[in-house]
């Protein structure tokens, strides 16, 4: 049996346009609050992991602690909240990529020690190896240490457990390669790359279970401490797009070929 926390954050839509512009409590996002969101991917792939995991591990339980603005998170519960079972638990505070990462673990440690019934020697914390707003890959590791837990591992691709509770955890190398480590069991951390299954079909019935606990959780919100003078930025931009573009009329496709076979080998 599992105690399973997916820490888990909403980022804007990747489909949308984002321009960073610096206002009164720092940098953000333009028309930010208008923005559509969804769950970030890499905590989604962690959180269908956790789903997982609890259903063939009996007795196991998953708590989804999310930190962000409360009317957005509840739009993005709407979708999330079919895809698997969990309890929501909310820190009601800014979720942008430009909030320092200790400040997140912070907020996100808060939480976690106020969930009713959650036993830290059964504890497995789950999450995105990466983000989708924050690319440092901080966040959970300083979290992990906020709660005691030593044994963390960063790039998970798969995780066996054993009959004796033991945990196998495939964590991704360069060159396609794995390291393979074993644990004794819990408490640990994993930070999830893309996991091995796919995203979950909507099941009404889920998301209906959900959502009774996921409006109550979003009432109840407490205001997280955040600092935003925590960490600053000198300047931010959005990286510019390069196109050199070659208008050739009347090329036989053979020399095309051969251009692009030498553009590719150069």
């Amino acid at each position: 049996m599992f105690h399973i926390v997916v820490c888990g954050g909403i980022v804007p839509d990747p489909l949308q346009t984002l321009e960073p512009v610096k206002g009164p409590t720092g940098w953000g996002l333009k028309n930010e609050l208008m923005l559509p969101s969804i769950l970030d991917p890499w905590a989604a792939c962690a959180l269908y992991e956790a789903a997982q995991l609890a259903k063939t591990a009996a007795g196991s339980k998953v708590w989804l602690v999310s930190l962000g603005q409360k009317a957005k998170l509840q739009q993005v519960m709407m979708t999330v909240a079919q895809k698997a079972p969990f309890e929501l638990v909310v820190a009601d505070g800014p979720a942008g990529g430009f909030i320092d990462s200790s400040e997140v673990a912070n907020a996100l440690a808060v939480a976690i020690e106020g969930i009713a019934g959650l036993d830290k020697s059964r504890l497995l914390l789950f999450g995105g190896w990466m983000s989708a707003s924050r690319g440092s890959g901080s966040t959970l590791q300083i979290l992990g240490e906020k709660l005691g837990i030593v044994d963390q591992f960063q790039g998970v691709d798969k995780l066996t457990v054993g009959a004796d509770g033991s945990l196998e955890i495939m964590e991704r190398v360069e060159g396609g390669a794995y390291q393979v480590s074993t644990c004794a069991g819990a408490p640990a951390v994993l930070g999830w790359a893309t996991g091995e299954l796919p995203e979950p079909p909507n099941n009404p019935q889920v998301g209906m279970a959900n959502m009774r606990l996921v409006m109550p959780a979003l009432q109840k919100a407490k205001p997280a401490a955040m600092d935003a003078a925590a960490i600053d930025y000198q300047s931010v931009a959005v990286p510019a797009q390069k196109r050199d573009t070659r208008v050739v009329k009347d090329t036989p496709v053979e020399d095309i070929a051969k251009e692009i076979i030498a553009w590719i080998e150069s």
